[in-house]
C-alpha cells in the first residue's frame, strides 16, 4: 500500500499510518525500533531498499529524511508512506523544502515509535563531524556512518574517531566482522609467538586501517599496511617464528587460510551488501568499544604520521595510478559488497 501526502503535517502522516494499519488488518504496532535514514534524493532508493530488507529481520518504522531546496523561502513537507509490500515494517519518505529542511528533527520526533530504540544512519559520505551532536543523531541510541562512501575516506574516519561518542559505529568496521572472526578462530589454535604482520587492501581503505589497528591492539605487535589492487581487503599476514599465518582473498569471495605445516583451507569470505551490514548493526545497540579503540588508534597514528596509516605517499600514489582509481572516486551508495 502506497499513500502520497503533499504539503502535509506530522499529524496527517500519523493518521494515515493508523488508517493504513487498520485497512491491512493489523491495527497493533509490532515494530521493535525506529530507523532514521538521512540521505539525498539520488541515494534514497538504495538506502530505503537496504532498510526495507533489514526490517525483515528487525521489524521497524523506517523514516527517510530527504532535504530538498533548503534555501527556499517557504517550508513544505511531502510524505510517501509504504506498507505491506516488501516487509513487515512501515516506510515513510519525508521530503522537506525550505527552512523546514534545517529543522528535520521537529518533523521526525512526533513519528518515532514510542518506548523503542532509535537508530540513525547516514548511508552517504556526508556525515556530521560529531554524529551524536547532530539533531537527528541526538535522538538515537545507535548512530551508523560509512566512511568508505566519503570523498576523503581516511580523513572522514579520523574525524569520526575524534568525535566518537558511545553508540557510534561505522560500516567500515562492520565489514570486518567475517575477517575478525576468521582471524580469531585461526589464532585460537596453537601457534608460535607473533612478531608482526601486515594487511593488504586497495588504496585508502578505512576497513583495512581499522583491521590493522585492531590486530595491533590485540596482539601487541606492529601491523603494517600494504596497498594492493583490491577489491577491498585482499589479505592479512601474521608473522611467527615458524612461518606466516596468511588469509588471502584476491577475488572478494573466497579466502585461503594458510598456516605453517598445515594444508591450506578454503573459507567463504564474501563481501557483503548494504542490507546485511545494516541488519548486523541493528542486532546490538550497546556501545561498540572495539570499534572505538581501533578507530582511536588509527586517528592517533595518522596524526603522528606513524604506523600503518602513514604509508609512504609515493607508494600510495603509484598504487592508485596502477589501479586507475582516482583519489576522489566514491562508490555508488547502493553498490553491493563495497568496502570490505
Amino acid at each position: 500500500m502506497n499513500i502520497d501526502l503533499t504539503d502535509t503535517s506530522t499529524r496527517r502522516i500519523q493518521e494515515a499510518l493508523t488508517q493504513a494499519r487498520h485497512l491491512m488488518g493489523g491495527p497493533a504496532v509490532g515494530m521493535v525500533l525506529t530507523l532514521i535514514i538521512v540521505t539525498d534524493e539520488s541515494a534514497q532508493y538504495d538506502a530505503v531498499r537496504a532498510g526495507t530488507e533489514a526490517s525483515r529481520e528487525h521489524p521497524c518504522r523506517v523514516l527517510t529524511v530527504i532535504s530538498r531546496e533548503a534555501r527556499g523561502s517557504s517550508s513544505r513537507l511531502d510524505a510517501e508512506i509504504r506498507m505491506g509490500e516488501t516487509g513487515p515494517g512501515e516506510t515513510v519518505l519525508l521530503r522537506m523544502y525550505g527552512p523546514l529542511a534545517e529543522h528535520s528533527d521537529s518533523v521526525v520526533v512526533p513519528l518515532l515509535m514510542p518506548d523503542t530504540p532509535v537508530v540513525t544512519w547516514w548511508p552517504g559520505g556526508k556525515v556530521p563531524k560529531v554524529p551524536a551532536d547532530d539533531p537527528l543523531g541526538a535522538l538515537a541510541q545507535r548512530r551508523v556512518t560509512d566512511a568508505y562512501a566519503a570523498r576523503d575516506r581516511l580523513g572522514t574516519l579520523a574525524k569520526l574517531a575524534e568525535g566518537y561518542q558511545p553508540g557510534d559505529t561505522d560500516f567500515s568496521w562492520t565489514r570486518l566482522t567475517p575477517w575478525r572472526s576468521l582471524l580469531a578462530a585461526a589464532l585460537d589454535q596453537d601457534h608460535d609467538e607473533i612478531t608482526g604482520g601486515e594487511v593488504s587492501a586497495e588504496p585508502d581503505s578505512p576497513s583495512a586501517e581499522l583491521l590493522a589497528a585492531w590486530l595491533s591492539i590485540r596482539l601487541g605487535v606492529p601491523i603494517s599496511r600494504v596497498v594492493s589492487d583490491g577489491p577491498g581487503i585482499t589479505g592479512a599476514t601474521l608473522t611467527t617464528r615458524s612461518g606466516d599465518l596468511v588469509v588471502s582473498r584476491p577475488d572478494g569471495r573466497v579466502a585461503t587460510l594458510s598456516r605453517p605445516d598445515q594444508p591450506d583451507r578454503q573459507v567463504a569470505l564474501q563481501r557483503r551488501g548494504m542490507s546485511e551490514l545494516l541488519a548486523e548493526e541493528l542486532r546490538r545497540l550497546d556501545p561498540d568499544e572495539p570499534y572505538q579503540e581501533a578507530s582511536a588508534k588509527f586517528a592517533k597514528d595518522l596524526a603522528a604520521g606513524d604506523g600503518s596509516a602513514a604509508k609512504d605517499k609515493k607508494t600510495r600514489a603509484a598504487a592508485q595510478d596502477k589501479t586507475a582509481v582516482p583519489k576522489s572516486a566514491k562508490p555508488k551508495n547502493g553498490a553491493e559488497g563495497t568496502g570490505g
